[in-house]
């Protein structure tokens, strides 16, 4: 296995705005697995800093066989089928979530509830720097009630949580071990991790390592990569080699703790859009986190999180080096908790940001540019008889200035300053012991990105030739939603109603001109709507030596440009999902169908999406050998080899016919706990 894998070292890997309960994380994966694996009971604190087990906005999260079982490549393709969560698709090698219709730098990715830094927000073809195979457990919150992480979180947050800074003393030395393969892709997959401690010290450390070939497609594509087919049933240019790992440690004081971690990745992979075109991404990352409790007389607790990342990555043309992209970002966030006041609750938080960003070669569309922001912020809730009410607000200031670019003539210095000013109110009303409603109602303003600011040049992601506007201002937006809950034992349903109203969204709206051969596009500023319903439900069927829950999900977004009248575009169709789960002692076997609408409501000139349903499958057998917990499972992805195009990829309008769905694949594994 050592040749399989490369540890790079690290040091610190940004705190986590998610932690388990105390005893579930005193136990860590290492120690805690058992015969049943269960997950354990977590606190979202995304979603509340205060670890409340109530959640007033609308959290999902996935660990343990639930995140093994919908691993995927991408972190966007990983959280797709997600009531209200689908996914940007550019191929299988790279996409980032959608949340309720909002994509891009309106969703903001953490890792471990710190900043992470990353090239995927400024094109669809740029991967995320966050592979699921090292993941532990992902959250995702949806909504306003992700304002203390700021205008760029309008739209929801993603957390990914890994471990790598121990949060909980550790005694003695346990680990983890995942190896899988693939028929889709041709893929091997493995990953480790080992963690260990005194009580006083605690270590990590984890390696992972993804390789695939061309992925399968339903129907034969055309190829005209080099060596390759000129049609066969495999998705042109779509192979990958991913890995990387990370180092972290902790010391464990009476009243917290200090850690640091340093984590590396590298990812190789094909640009489906283009048959001969690579690119090669690596990202280091280093990282401290600290917790203070009892600091001050009147308060609790004050952490620290704080992480430096640089990143980089090379478009190759036929091997060739093409454009280079990087990016220097640092991330500093203190969250100071008060003790409880009477029934209220709360604490304040400071955050700095500060980023560098550079493209050099001829699909420079975006020139060097310089992002510094610093909030401030504060989250408090009352309990009352009834439930809790909550309130939170953030104030920003942003500067992004332009530094041109010496070897692009067109791009030339220039700079703007942005006060973005958020503010968040939330409540829950517990109707009675099996039911409740939520509420959340958030004012937020998002300051425009750089590439929106000052872009001026060829994309060819989107096949456009996008021009920035420098007088944008803030986007505004007031968004709302509404919940109704019910759970009695192992029977739950959910149901979220929402409405976001942009009165400058920022949005990519065609000039009807022609530049450098492709058609022009320019940032402008519509009024938008966004509004949508997410349900999801789990009935349990049989009870006794073996258990049987059926699991039903639906969600519906609308998005519309308020100027112009046109539907918004790469907005998810109507979607229905069921599963059906069954358990009887070491085994379980898991049956999913999800039916996903046409959508024909597209801007002007622009091709609707046929719709499509999916059927999938997993058995899996637990087992103890010696002091290990063995988990082997079986996969079955599209059963039906069904041909489908995703209405959220830009590629379905851009290159159409030439990256769908991928094909029927069998995914064999083995997880390893000792």
């Amino acid at each position: 296995m050592n040749s399989f894998f490369k540890v790079s070292a690290i040091a610190g890997a940004a705190s986590t705005a998610v932690l388990s309960l105390g005893q579930a994380l005193a136990q860590t994966p290492l120690q805690a697995a058992d015969a049943q694996a269960s997950t354990l009971s977590v606190v979202t604190v995304t979603a509340n800093p205060l670890g409340a087990s109530d959640l007033i906005a609308p959290v999902i999260q996935y660990a343990g066989t639930d995140l093994l079982l919908r691993q995927k490549g991408t972190l966007g393709e990983t959280l797709d089928g997600t009531p209200g969560v689908s996914s940007t698709y550019f191929g299988p090698n790279a996409s980032r979530p959608v949340i309720r219709g909002l994509d891009g730098d309106r969703i903001r990715i953490l890792s471990n509830g710190g900043a992470s830094t990353d090239a995927s927000g400024l094109s669809y073809d740029h991967a995320v720097t966050a592979d699921p195979l090292s993941i532990e457990r992902i959250e995702v919150l949806r909504g306003p009630g992700a304002l203390q992480y700021g205008g760029s979180a309008v739209g929801g947050v993603v957390n990914v949580i890994d471990n790598r800074i121990p949060r909980e003393p550790l005694e003695g030395v346990g680990g983890k071990l995942n190896l899988g393969l693939s028929s889709g892709d041709s893929g091997q997959r493995g990953a480790a991790m080992v963690e260990g401690g005194n009580g006083r010290v605690g270590l990590h450390v984890d390696a992972f390592r993804r390789r695939t070939g061309d992925v399968r497609a339903p129907v034969d594509l055309a190829c005209t990569q080099t060596g390759a087919p000129a049609m066969a049933k495999r998705m042109c240019n779509s192979a990958s080699s991913a890995q990387g790992g990370a180092v972290g440690g902790t010391v464990f004081f009476d009243r917290g703790y200090l850690g640091a971690s340093v984590s590396s990745y590298r990812n190789d992979y094909g640009m489906v859009a283009e048959d001969e075109v690579t690119i090669a991404m690596k990202s280091q990352r280093h990282a401290v986190e600290g917790l203070w409790r009892d600091p001050l007389p009147g308060w609790q607790s004050i952490k620290l999180l704080a992480s430096h990342t640089d990143y980089g990555h090379t478009e190759l043309e036929a091997g060739a080096p093409g454009t280079v992209f990087s990016s220097l970002g640092n991330d500093l966030r203190l969250e100071a908790r008060h003790a409880p006041l009477g029934r209220r609750e709360g604490g304040v938080g400071l955050q700095g940001e500060r980023t560098r960003f550079a493209a050099v070669g001829d699909e420079a569309f975006a020139p060097f540019s310089r992002t510094r922001s610093t909030a401030l912020f504060v989250h408090e809730e009352l309990t009352t008889a009834w439930g809790r009410l909550s309130f939170g607000a953030r104030k920003e200031k942003v500067d992004v200035e332009s530094l041109g670019n010496p070897d692009v003539p067109r791009f030339s210095p220039a700079s703007r300053n942005f006060s973005p000013s958020s503010f968040a109110l939330g409540a829950l009303w517990k109707l009675a012991p099996q039911w409740q409603i939520t509420g959340n109602l958030a004012r937020t303003s998002r300051a425009p990105k750089d590439y929106e600011l000052f872009a001026d040049g060829p994309h060819l992601a989107t096949a456009a030739y996008e021009v920035g506007d420098a007088g944008l201002a803030l986007e505004r937006a007031t968004s709302a939603d509404l919940g109704l809950q019910w759970q009695q034992g192992t029977d739950s349903f959910k149901l979220n109603v929402f409405e976001s109203r942009f009165a400058s969204y920022i949005g990519l709206e065609s000039t009807g001109q022609v530049n450098d051969g492709l058609p022009e596009f320019r940032y402008s500023q519509v009024a938008a709507r966004f509004r949508g319903v997410e349900a999801s439900g789990t009935r349990r069927l049989l009870s006794g030596g073996q258990t049987l829950d059926l699991s039903l999900r639906a969600d519906s977004v609308r998005a519309s440009n308020q100027t112009t009248g046109q539907p918004l575009p790469r907005v998810s169709p109507l979607r229905v999902g069921a599963s059906l789960a069954w358990a009887q002692g070491a085994w379980g076997a898991r049956l999913g169908v999800d039916r996903v609408a046409a959508q024909n409501r597209v801007p002007a000139g622009e091709q609707s999406t046929p719709g499509y349903t999916l059927w999938n499958a997993a058995l899996t057998w637990r087992m103890k050998a010696g002091a290990s917990h063995l988990l082997w499972y079986a996969r079955l992805d599209n059963a039906g080899n069904r041909l489908a195009y995703s209405a959220t990829s830009i590629l379905t309008q851009t290159a159409p016919g030439k990256a769908p769905l991928p094909g029927r694949s069998l995914s064999l594994g083995l997880e390893a706990t000792f």
